[in-house]
């Protein structure tokens, strides 16, 4: 991963206060095995204005993703993939855990690999 650009990303809830401190531990985490983070990208659920919040089930699905397919928003991930274009980042690294359909769909939409913090090994890099 020595000299590999990257971006990180994560999906929290409104119920974690300070999600930027996530992105903090994986920056770090990507810094220790060589990697530069060339951009961060952070989406809230249950953050919106207004009485969004309160609709029915919306507290119940704070925890959930915004998309089963993408996990996050698709207006979030047209952002992730922009990045990568520019940056040529050669992945993006999630804070989530991300399944098999979730991963190749995002491969497909960012065009490129696509990994969750668990698939980082801290002793031997993957990115």
């Amino acid at each position: 991963m020595a000299g590999s650009s990257v971006l990180i990303a994560g999906l929290f809830s409104a119920k974690v206060k300070e999600p930027w401190l996530a992105l903090d531990d994986l920056a770090a985490l990507v810094e220790s095995m060589g990697g530069t983070v060339a951009g961060r990208f952070l989406q809230r659920r249950g953050i919106s204005g207004g009485r969004r919040g309160d609709a029915p089930g919306g507290r119940a699905n704070l925890d959930q993703p915004y998309s089963s397919r993408t996990l996050m928003s698709h207006g979030k991930i047209r952002e992730i993939a922009a990045a990568q274009a520019h940056t040529q980042a050669v992945a993006v690294v999630f804070c989530n855990d991300v399944t098999d359909r979730q991963r190749r769909a995002l491969e497909q939409l960012i065009g490129c690999p696509v990994l969750s913090r668990a698939a980082l090994d801290t002793t031997k890099p993957k990115i």
